[in-house]
């Protein structure tokens, strides 16, 4: 006897387990869609608590000595500059690290005449670190009987006392000049003078005086030869280019003309007509 067919019961039951084709979600109403999205009022107690103990734990920290500065950590400068730095911020001791006003306390380093810009760093629980980058020393600068060190960027780093020697090159200025410890070279030949020592690196070291005028920029070397370098641009290679000619210089030779960086010139007696504004060396 052949077996009854199950086939069209198999395809009833696959019909009636397969899920509908459109889900239905479940219908809620706007008020209690709101009332799932409605903090509880337990979760409001706990988050208004955790916050006024955050708002406390700051006023403690900012008000009492819990976090006072102590001690005052100056990196990246010399000794004579850490020490300028700690007595420019002396009046912080004893006030809290929470709280303080970083750009205040930046704004009394960069104003001090031998620093070029500082940052800070709060180092709990009672450090204050700064640190700076000190201004470079480029020249002497001379008017008259007085004398100031200058910096590299042309800017006024302190008075120095009279008779004072240094190894650095000279700037003369006139009588009339107006200097400020702090401020930077308002004349234009006094100013260029400078940034050329400092653009001149090492070979700064064989410089006497410096000397700027009608556009004309000139070294007075130690060795007696005036090195004339034009109108100051392109200094860097006009130096590399002087100090490669110089040991070879004819016997006699006065000057050495470098203005033109591919074809320098030596000579004796005076330099060309172009630099005959330039003074004699002054000591």
């Amino acid at each position: 006897m052949a077996a009854k067919a199950r086939f069209p019961r198999s395809v009833t039951r696959v019909a009636a387990a397969a899920p509908p084709l459109h889900a239905r979600w479940p219908q809620l109403s706007l008020r209690e869609a709101l009332g799932r999205l409605t903090p509880t009022r337990r979760s409001l107690a706990i988050g208004f608590g955790i916050l006024a103990f955050a708002l406390c734990g700051y006023l403690l920290a900012r008000e009492s000595s819990l976090f006072a500065i102590d001690r005052i950590e100056v990196e990246g400068g010399s000794a004579r500059v850490d020490a300028q730095v700690r007595n420019a911020l002396g009046s912080l001791a004893g006030r809290p690290l929470v709280g303080l006003d970083g750009s205040a306390v930046l704004r009394r380093v960069d104003a001090l005449p031998a620093v070029v810009r500082a940052s800070y760093d709060r180092a709990f629980p009672h450090t204050l670190r700064i640190r700076v980058v000190p201004e470079r020393p480029a020249a002497v600068l001379r008017r008259g009987r007085d004398s100031w060190l200058v910096s590299v960027r042309g800017r006024v780093m302190e008075g120095l006392p009279a008779g004072a020697d240094s190894s650095l090159p000279r700037i003369w200025v006139s009588a009339h000049t107006s200097v400020t410890v702090g401020a930077e070279l308002s004349g234009a030949g006094s100013g260029v003078s400078a940034r050329a020592v400092g653009l001149a690196g090492p070979f700064a070291t064989r410089v006497a005086t410096v000397t700027y005028a009608g556009g004309a920029l000139v070294f007075h070397l130690r060795s007696g030869i005036e090195l004339l370098l034009g109108d100051g641009g392109n200094l860097r290679l006009k130096v590399a280019v002087a100090a490669r000619t110089l040991p070879i210089l004819p016997s006699g030779s006065t000057f050495l003309d470098v203005s033109v960086p591919g074809r320098p010139v030596s000579g004796a007696g005076s330099p060309p007509p172009f630099y005959a504004l330039q003074g004699s060396s002054r000591g």
